[in-house]
């Protein structure tokens, strides 16, 4: 009894310190000032830079962007600071010019952080988003715009109009290239076709023979009155050949 009591012990305290040495996720710790200055900075530069003073930025190398990213203190990288970039200007020209942004919600993960805020543009508003990974370096900036219930109908109309358009589209340019068929032989008219010049051919064949056969008994004709002409001393006008009688062969009795 003893013994199986210790052997419990033994296990529970076993399975204490696996627990106890089991790893807890925290969420990652950071300074909301300084993660609020950065984003302050995005905000603003991504405001007023202008495109050649953009195009000149984006020519830099990767070694000075970054150098210059250390010495302000900014974690940015050059892709998600480009990026970013990118991103905030779509959203103006979707949304309209910025006007201003409201309080800062930080939530914080074990793997990074993310930010969001409500911003007001000129025509309607958005739901911007920054995400920073555990480094609290910038990942990506997200500008969600708000549409009103009638805008979201009309686009919704616009895409079923677009694919019953483009459906339609695709099933007429298949009843063309079905009716163009016709016109397309098909192997017995291929058949026929070949076939024809051959019958004709054949057919042609007696009346060929039927002229040659008639062509060679006016030659006939002509060597016998010429021959008969001579024997009686007389011209071909005085009689008439009326007939010939082929013999099948001709032999000479000795």
């Amino acid at each position: 009894m003893k013994r199986k009591i210790s052997l419990l012990l033994g296990l529970l305290v076993m399975v204490l310190s696996f627990t106890g040495c089991a790893k807890t996720e925290e969420p990652i710790e950071y300074d909301e000032a300084a993660v609020g200055q950065m984003i302050d900075f995005l905000i603003q530069y991504s405001e007023s830079v202008d495109e050649a003073s953009l195009e000149e930025w984006n020519n830099l190398s990767e070694y000075s962007q970054n150098y210059q990213f250390m010495q302000s203190g900014l974690r940015f990288t050059p892709e998600s600071f480009s990026s970013a970039i990118e991103s905030w200007k779509a959203g103006v020209e979707e949304c309209g010019a910025y006007v201003g942004h409201g309080d800062l919600k930080y939530t914080a993960a074990e793997d990074g952080l993310e930010v969001s805020t409500h911003v007001e543009y000129e025509n309607r508003e958005a739901d911007v988003v920054f995400e920073f990974d555990e480094k609290l370096y910038l990942e990506s900036v997200n500008v969600n715009a708000e549409f009103s219930t009638g805008e979201i109908l009309k686009k919704a109309g616009l895409n079923t109009l677009l694919g019953m358009g483009t459906v339609f589209a695709v099933l007429i340019f298949i009843s063309i290239v079905i009716s163009l068929f016709k016109f397309i032989p098909s192997g017995s008219q291929k058949k026929a076709a070949q076939a024809a010049p051959v019958k004709a051919e054949a057919e042609a064949a007696p009346a060929v023979e039927e002229v040659a056969e008639e062509a060679d008994d006016l030659e006939l004709i002509a060597v016998i009155s010429a021959a008969i002409a001579a024997a009686e001393g007389t011209s071909t006008d005085g009689f008439v050949v009326r007939s010939i009688r082929r013999r099948q062969a001709n032999r000479w009795n000795s």
